[in-house]
């Protein structure tokens, strides 16, 4: 069973007069339905994974609409769909995870934004940046810069939100330039309501479809020398245009406050964050209301210069609220205010930290110096106690928890899920590099990654989704040992089959590549790809409780025919073999590319299969046998070679119930999922023999409910008095 998005499908039918509540990214995607949008792609993500995953499990109710809705193999290819946009008065919107989406995208949004798009076009990416992050420290904003695409950076507000993607398309459509909307974390994720409107069916859609081609038009193409006009166009005709727009609907929001001559502008997304610091301070309400005048940016490129100039002039100085670096805004806010002779005094980030997310606590510790250098004397020296003694008790109550536990709070680290197939396939390397020596380890984006946190620390370098192949072609050359390379069935069609395995069999590269073939690209929330079984198949699996993953052959099929020759499919639980098998692509002769297929159901998949099935036979009582594993404390030495070997989150210790004994010992805690691996590596890295398996059965069959008590009653008479 997948995730279902029953109720949030049902959301998206509201129509005028309904009220939708829910979260953030789920407006969105009801504000594109709103808007008129004819299709939609896009490749999965965090924050913005939901957009893509609804509509895809809304495909009936799109089919109703007309709407065309794709799931992209990689961001590139979802922004190549919008090329249909250059020419067809239809909507489009494609939604992934920046900065590394737009990335893998760039080369596509580049030759899109060049010719420019008749019908609208909206990329919704997940902002992903701050100290919470998962990808690299970088902006969207650069991209909208470089390639003139309007950038949207909504407050938020589900209203707001929903209302800046109507404007978006429109936007688009009349400046003839992509927009891109970025939303942060907590704005995807922001609760609300909001008051609906009809979905409105594209004019052009799969239900009423385009009669003829439009006609050929080589100004439409990103080539020479027409592209010298698309330069021209963009600063002549399409930002004027967007200007224009965005001025005469007031995309962007001017709050009044108090204290007239003084001024913040704020990024729309930061919006919340700022009104909160600046309750911190005295200076605003839980309503918003605040003491110093606001220009939020809803949109953030391109700004509007008359606007900007009317906020400032006159007040003695304006704070620009920017996130991260350069600071893109600042910059131009600071040139267009010089070139009007607006001596305005400028801060933003001499005052604020210029990297890292500004959350309330930053913001506040900016805004205190600079309410302390402009504000008159009473208000000024009220907000800088409330400030000051804000930041000091936040310090304090981290000192209290530091101190009563007498050291530091430890780093928790993510981990592997309980059960994870690739867990064993770490523990299976560490042993392989004790026999064969330690090897140069390329690793990829996906679960896997967390196999570079203890108790593995392993991978060398992480350069894109499914580049791991890619990456080691310049150090595998250069080392005394064959280099390994690791990634997931998500990245290898992601990426890695063009990149990385194609690349290697063009130049004969003796390599050694690792495919965690789990099924699905699961760190994204384990949505289906090309090789994910069909339902029959998964049907199947629940019935005998088996493995999905060894009934497909994609992978595999698609490798040979590229040509590889040294191929090995092993099950990840089987640490043995799997060390074995890492240690003869290490040594062995062929001089090639080696491939590794390590097969194993994701476990979260398996779970949500596999506990709905054994609930009904519970309920209907049916004889249910579930495997446990467990420690004799007994046996256990207190080494703990095993939770340094495994990591897993239900392999821990508990106090030795031997008083003659001071280490703990090994306990296996509730959650576990009976994969083995404990046992597993205790097997194949010759530890102790403390582990056992046990087969728990529910609704036992008479003769085994005798043959229990008879096993009982042997066991009582043998124990000693």
């Amino acid at each position: 069973m997948e995730v279902s998005f029953s109720k949030e499908i049902e959301a998206l039918r509201l129509g005028e007069g309904d009220t939708f509540h829910g979260e953030g990214i789920l407006a969105i995607t009801k504000g594109l339905l709103q808007s008129g949008v004819a299709y939609v792609g896009g490749y999965q993500g965090a924050p913005v994974s939901h957009l893509l995953d609804v509509m895809v499990q809304a495909k009936p109710y799109m089919d109703e609409l007309g709407v065309h809705v794709e799931a992209c193999s990689n961001e590139a290819s979802a922004a190549a769909m919008l090329g249909a946009s250059i020419h067809y008065p239809l909507r489009g919107a494609v939604t992934w995870k920046s900065i590394v989406g737009t990335n893998v995208a760039a080369d596509a949004l580049s030759n899109l934004s060049s010719p420019g798009v008749r019908g609208g076009v909206l990329i919704v990416v997940g902002e992903d940046y701050g100290e919470g992050a998962s990808v690299i420290q970088e902006r969207t904003h650069a991209y909208a810069l470089k390639s003139s695409m309007c950038l949207l950076d909504p407050r938020p507000d589900l209203g707001v939100m929903v209302n800046m993607v109507e404007h978006g398309f429109r936007l688009s459509e009349t400046s003839n330039m992509p927009c891109i909307m970025e939303l942060r974390i907590r704005t995807c994720h922001v609760r609300g309501s909001f008051e609906c409107k009809d979905n409105l069916p594209p004019a052009v859609s799969t239900r009423a479809l385009i009669e003829e081609p439009a006609g050929f038009d080589y100004m439409r193409l990103a080539h020479p020398p027409v592209t010298f006009r698309h330069e021209k166009l963009k600063g002549e005709e399409r930002l004027p245009a967007a200007r224009r727009y965005i001025a005469e609907h007031q995309l962007n929001e001017l709050i009044p406050g108090k204290h007239e001559d003084l001024g913040i502008i704020v990024q729309g997304g930061l919006y919340n964050a700022l009104i909160r610091s600046l309750q911190q301070l005295g200076l605003a309400d839980a309503f918003g209301a605040t003491d110093i005048p606001l220009l939020v940016l809803n949109v953030t490129y391109p700004l509007v210069p008359e606007e900007v100039a009317d906020f400032c002039a006159g007040k003695r100085a304006v704070l620009v609220v920017e996130e991260g670096q350069p600071e893109y805004i600042e910059q131009e806010i600071a040139t267009l205010l010089r070139r009007r002779d607006i001596q305005t005094a400028l801060h933003g980030c001499d005052l604020l930290p210029p990297a890292g997310e500004l959350g309330v606590e930053a913001l506040a510790g900016g805004l205190a110096p600079f309410v302390e250098r402009y504000l008159p004397g009473s208000a000024q020296q009220s907000s800088n106690e409330s400030a000051h003694g804000w930041l000091a008790g936040n310090r304090e109550r981290r000192a209290a928890v530091a101190a009563q536990s007498g050291t530091p709070l430890p780093n928790r680290p993510p981990s592997f899920c309980i059960g994870c197939p690739e867990r064993p396939v770490f523990s299976a390397l560490k042993l392989a590099q004790q026999d064969s020596g330690p090897v140069h380890i390329a690793a990829d984006i996906g679960c896997h990654a967390f196999g570079t946190f203890e108790p593995f620390s392993m991978g060398h370098s992480i350069l894109g989704y499914g580049m791991s192949l890619a990456s080691r072609a310049g150090v595998s050359p250069m080392m005394q040992r064959r280099v390994l390379s690791i990634m997931g069935d998500g990245g290898f069609w992601h990426n890695g089959l063009l990149t990385g395995v194609q690349s290697a069999l063009f130049n004969g590269d003796d390599a050694v590549l690792m495919i965690f073939k789990n099924g699905y690209t699961s760190a994204t929330g384990t949505q289906d790809i090309i090789s994910t079984p069909d339902d029959e198949v998964k049907a199947h699996a629940v019935d005998k409780q088996q493995s999905l993953v060894d009934k497909n052959q994609t992978i595999e099929s698609t490798l040979k025919g590229l040509g590889v020759q040294w191929l090995r499919t092993v099950h990840t639980y089987d640490v043995s073999k799997m060390r074995s098998t890492l240690n003869d692509a290490f040594t062995s002769s062929f001089n090639g590319l080696k491939v590794i297929i390590a097969e194993g159901e994701c476990q979260l998949e398996r779970q949500r299969r596999i506990k709905p099935w054994i609930a009904s036979l519970l309920k209907k009582g049916e004889r249910v046998v579930r495997v446990k594993y467990g420690v004799d404390e007994d046996v256990c030495n207190g080494d703990h070679a095993c939770i340094r070997l495994s990591g897993c989150p239900t392999l821990t210790i508990k106090d030795n119930p031997d008083p003659l004994k001071v280490d703990p010992v090994a306990v296996v805690i509730d959650g576990c999922v009976g994969c083995g691996l404990c046992g597993a590596n205790a097997h194949a890295a010759t530890l102790c023999p403390s582990f056992y398996r046990a087969e728990v059965v529910q609704n036992p069959k008479w003769h085994e409910r005798l043959l229990h008590s008879l096993r009982g009653a042997v066991v009582r008479v043998l124990q000693p008095a």
